[in-house]
C-alpha cells in the first residue's frame, strides 16, 4: 500500500461487497446500524461461515479521514455502556466506530448485563475476550467513502 496511513480490511458474507452499503437491519450489533469489517482476515472468514458453508472475504483499502468523526474503543466500561446503548437501538452520531467485537459468548455476557442479571463488576470478572477481535463500523455515506474495493475470495468452510 502506498499510503502509510491506509489499512487492508476483510468483510466476511454470504456474497461479495464491492460496493458496500449501510443496511438498517435489528439492533443487535455492537455499533448499530452500519457496515462492519475487520483488520482480522480469521475473523471475516468466520462472519462469511455464519450461515453457510461457502462464503466470501472482500477486502477494502482503508484511509481514515479526518474530517470524520470516529470513536475509537478498547475493553472498558465506555465500550460497554456504549454496546448497551446501541443494541437497546440508541442511535449515535459518529461516522465510524472501531474497538473489540463481542463474540458469542462475550455476546452472551452483554445480554446478562442488559437484563439486569448481571452487575457491570461481575461481567468484567468474566468477561474474558479469548480471541483478538476487531471490527470498524461505517455509519455514514461519507464513512463509506473512505473504503476502496481491492479484491473478494470464495471460502469453502473446512468442517
Amino acid at each position: 500500500m502506498k499510503n502509510k496511513r491506509e489499512h487492508l480490511l476483510f468483510h466476511g458474507g454470504a456474497e461479495p461487497v464491492p460496493n458496500p452499503k449501510i443496511i438498517i437491519t435489528r439492533y443487535t450489533k455492537d455499533f448499530g446500524y452500519g457496515f462492519y469489517c475487520t483488520r482480522l482476515e480469521e475473523q471475516a472468514k468466520k462472519w462469511c461461515h455464519r450461515k453457510s458453508a461457502v462464503g466470501f472475504v472482500t477486502s477494502y483499502r482503508y484511509t481514515p479521514n479526518t474530517e470524520l468523526n470516529i470513536k475509537k474503543f478498547t475493553e472498558n466500561d465506555e465500550w460497554l455502556d456504549f454496546v448497551a446503548d446501541c443494541r437497546k437501538g440508541k442511535p449515535h452520531d459518529y461516522d465510524i466506530v472501531e474497538g473489540p467485537m463481542a463474540d458469542d459468548q462475550i455476546w452472551d455476557f452483554v445480554d446478562d448485563y442488559l437484563d439486569g442479571n448481571i452487575s457491570r463488576e461481575e461481567f468484567w470478572s468474566i468477561a474474558k475476550f479469548r480471541n483478538p477481535t476487531h471490527q470498524l463500523s461505517f455509519h455514514t455515506e461519507p464513512a463509506l467513502q473512505s473504503l476502496k474495493y481491492v479484491v473478494h475470495l470464495e471460502v469453502q468452510r473446512n468442517d
